[in-house]
């Protein structure tokens, strides 16, 4: 007997969403055991957002949910037992136990230990008595003396640790939380909890939690026969937590959508309390394969006063967001250059900037320039025998484009022109400077509505995210070998 997930709801008629998920907890190897017993029948537990939507509209909960459903509401779905199968993602996930009380919905689902197709006698699933047992306990400890929200939110963020006694590893000890309770360190509800020595002092005002993924992309492009082309992406996680009280407890979850490349190479702030083993094994040494952790990462945190870095990954994607080409001829006294870009169909079509960077070193000033571009427009620096091609904010429809021209020189100062060790003759590149506002190459995203904060107030809770370039060459295709990122540093 065990329970796979259980999660708090709180009803909130009139909100957009009609709820909130205020505590949830998966146990991922129960899940292991679920996808093993179930076999092809198995369902996996969606992520907060699809399931407080499915399940709200089961328990007709949603504002807006006046009509008849015949899946839900006709004769034959009549519900006498607090267990209900939700249909999310085309799949139904069940059973799942779940009844509302004093405002909060309280669910889990049990492990049906057999195949759920056909679909077992209740009786046979002994989990199911369990999660009863499971929730009603919760509820006496929610509510057992409980006078207000504040006592409330001290509760929901004794629980974490509550249930790593009363529920290890999904299976049921002691469904009585206050046993467990008198066997932990908690400071007393009643009792000042002590300002740990870390944290100099406290935050007085509105809550609020700022969430911000920010991921550069590097790459190497060749286009040459026998060399690969190269591509990083890494990622950044800030926070700025703005909350009341000594310690107050955030857990914080990073989402990919279907589609989305894993995350890899993980690395965590300090403040972080716990974390999924799958997480921590994730690396980019291991060759990706369709078993790949792919969420959601969740991180449950005491968050300092200052802005932080949650965490740090790597990923890797399939492709670049843009693919280039280059070409420098040298043909006497000037060159002949010729630049193709492709922005790959995946990668969103709005940027809050676009610029190709093309320098000339070793050379004089420029001195004569003829030129073509199907798209955007081109800037000469002459004194700096720098070209800046700038795309602007979209791509065209077909998202190709094209540069090709003469550049003639004249004579070289070594004072003023710029001079580089590694470009010289035909090794030469240009340089891609580009940011995507509210989108990730990999597709990671914090959802506002899973975030769970066990503290005084309801906070207002933001999250940002965007695509920025770094070290984004395409080198010359007749250049006579490739330059890596090693030499570039050298």
């Amino acid at each position: 007997m065990a329970q796979r997930a259980v999660w708090l709801i709180s009803h909130e008629p009139g909100t957009p969403l009609c709820g909130t998920v205020r505590f949830s907890r998966r146990y991922p190897t129960v899940e292991k055991r679920a996808r093993v017993f179930n076999g092809a029948s198995y369902v996996p537990i969606p992520e907060d957002g699809p399931f407080l939507k499915a399940l709200l509209f089961e328990l007709r909960l949603l504002d807006d949910d006046k009509d008849f459903v015949e899946s839900r509401d006709s004769c034959s779905r009549i519900n006498k037992t607090s267990i209900y199968g939700l249909l999310i993602g085309g799949e139904e996930l069940w059973p799942v136990v779940a009844f509302l009380k004093n405002d909060i919905i309280y669910a889990c689902v049990p492990l049906v230990e057999q195949t759920l197709s056909p679909r077992p006698p209740l009786i046979s699933v002994s989990g199911v008595s369990q999660g009863f047992e499971f929730l009603f306990g919760i509820q006496d400890f929610l509510y057992s003396g409980q006078k207000n929200d504040s006592e409330l939110n001290t509760k929901l963020s004794q629980l974490p640790d509550l249930l790593l006694q009363a529920c290890p590893f999904g299976t049921l000890l002691d469904a009585n939380l206050k046993n467990s309770l008198d066997n932990t360190n908690f400071a007393s509800v009643t009792q000042p909890q002590k300002q740990p020595a870390w944290k100099t002092g406290t935050y007085k005002g509105k809550p609020q939690v700022s969430i911000s993924i920010t991921e550069k992309v590097k790459s190497m492009q060749y286009d040459k026969q026998g060399i690969a082309d190269t591509w990083q992406v890494v990622g950044t996680v800030t926070c700025k937590c703005d909350l009341e009280g000594i310690m107050p407890n955030v857990t914080i979850s990073l989402n990919l959508p279907t589609n989305g490349s894993p995350l890899q190479d993980i690395l965590v702030h300090p403040c972080v309390t716990s974390l999924d083993s799958a997480i921590l094994t994730s690396s980019s040494i291991d060759a990706m394969d369709d078993s790949a952790f792919s969420g959601p990462y969740k991180f449950p945190l005491t968050p300092p006063l200052e802005s932080f870095n949650l965490c740090y990954y790597t990923s890797q994607v399939p492709v670049p967001p843009i693919l280039g080409f280059y070409q420098m001829k040298e043909e006497e006294v000037q060159l002949r250059i010729t630049i193709n870009l492709k922005l790959h169909e995946s990668v969103k079509n709005n940027f809050e900037f676009c610029e190709a960077h093309i320098p000339f070193y070793n050379r004089g000033p420029i001195t004569h320039l003829e030129y073509k571009t199907s798209f955007g427009q081109l800037e000469v620096f002459r004194e700096k025998s720098l070209l800046i091609w700038i795309i602007g904010q979209k791509f065209p429809k077909s998202m190709e484009i094209s540069l090709s021209g003469t550049v003639t020189f004249g004579a070289k100062s070594h004072e003023k022109q710029p001079f580089d060790p590694i470009c010289i003759g035909e090794t030469a590149y240009l340089k891609l400077h580009f940011r995507i506002l509210d989108y990730t190459l990999t597709g990671c995203y914090a959802d506002q509505h899973s975030v769970q904060v066990f503290a005084s107030g309801k906070p207002k809770i933001s999250a940002h995210r965007k695509l920025i370039s770094s070290d984004y060459y395409i080198w010359n295709s007749k250049a006579p070998a490739p330059v890596t990122y090693g030499s570039l540093l050298l």
